[in-house]
């Protein structure tokens, strides 16, 4: 069986001067200070240090080799979506990264998928992007945020993007980013390890109770990070459906505990227990492996929890290390064989 990663995330070595390119805001640049290295700065604000596994697909596929990984599936790192931008810009963004994206995937076919990043700022021209992604391009799916500006996943602007991604059969990652209240979770590194949490649990709540699965049965969406704080919160958040159906059950009468399994999620929760609770809450058949490669958040092995848990059955290690994954992304393991 194959082990495909599907939260994996990738830069070009040489962006553009954004800048200087639209002629305003803070968009992020490439500071190569020395060699095989980098820092992102955000206007002049450091961001994260960075290695040439971000953009280099050699070393990418060398380190993939050395941890048993199959396939990786490349996305953008998330605080390139631009959502803040003009829309116009955020599309020209969004082509320079896709078709980046798209050469690595032509160049190691075996070895690597792609899925598009879109401005969901226009819901039209975000639309225009994912079908040429996904007719053109030929990716798997598209990555997005867990809100654009604001406006939550339920947001009926979204609807005619979820229409359409449900008709091309486009797999959606959603990965946290812009995190809620940055100016109480500075320290600490806490728009990390609570934000993004926070941010997921936020955006498949309002997908769920929004009517967006219910809406577009057949959209077929992954969450990062095991679905943020979601899990962990479910019962919660049925009590409330039963509790309060006046201010929770507004948009859908179904309850949110019936959902579970109607959407993916990655396995990165770094905790054993998690995991075997994930499990029985979804099925090791909406789990897919998930690193974060190649970030320190991340697993650096990817797939070594489950690996390492000898009382999983065969059968569901196999699912969460690739059957999941080709699963949500409508792909054939023989696609990825060995000629």
């Amino acid at each position: 069986m194959l082990k495909v990663d599907i939260h994996t995330h990738i830069l070009p070595e040489n962006l553009p001067d954004l800048e200087k390119r639209y002629g305003y805001g803070e968009f992020i640049r490439l500071e190569h200070h020395r060699p095989n290295c980098a820092r992102m700065l955000k206007g002049e604000k450091f961001f994260r240090e960075v290695e040439s596994n971000l953009w280099d697909p050699t070393s990418r596929a060398e380190e993939c080799t050395a941890t048993a990984v199959d396939v990786q599936v490349l996305s953008t790192v998330p605080v390139m979506f631009s959502y803040w931008a003009k829309a116009a810009d955020a599309l020209d963004l969004s082509k320079l990264l896709n078709d980046h994206i798209s050469g690595v995937v032509n160049d190691f076919p075996k070895r690597f998928v792609g899925l598009g990043t879109v401005p969901l700022q226009s819901t039209d021209l975000a639309i225009n992007e994912m079908e040429r992604c996904i007719r053109e391009l030929d990716f798997a799916g598209i990555q997005i945020g867990t809100h654009v500006n604001g406006r939550n996943l339920d947001d009926e602007s979204f609807h005619p993007f979820f229409e359409a991604a449900e008709g091309l059969d486009a797999s959606l990652f959603v990965h946290p980013w812009d995190m809620l209240s940055p100016e109480r979770m500075d320290k600490y590194w806490l728009q990390w390890l609570v934000g993004m949490p926070a941010e997921t649990a936020i955006a498949i709540c309002c997908m769920v109770l929004g009517g967006v699965f219910e809406k577009y049965p057949d959209l077929k969406v992954a969450f990062a990070h095991g679905g943020g704080a979601f899990p962990g919160a479910i019962g919660r958040i049925e009590a409330g459906f039963h509790a309060r159906p006046d201010l929770v059950a507004v948009e859908t009468e179904i309850n949110p505990r019936d959902f579970l399994g109607k959407f993916y999620v990655d396995s990165l929760i770094h905790d054993r227990e998690m995991l075997r609770y994930l499990i029985q809450l979804v099925g090791a058949n909406r789990i897919a492996l998930g690193s974060d490669y190649p970030f320190p958040l991340g697993e650096l092995r990817p797939g070594e929890l489950v690996e390492s848990m000898d009382e999983l059955p065969m059968n569901d290690k196999e699912w969460i290390l690739g059957r999941t994954a080709l699963e949500w992304l409508g792909l054939p393991e023989e696609q990825f064989l060995p000629l």
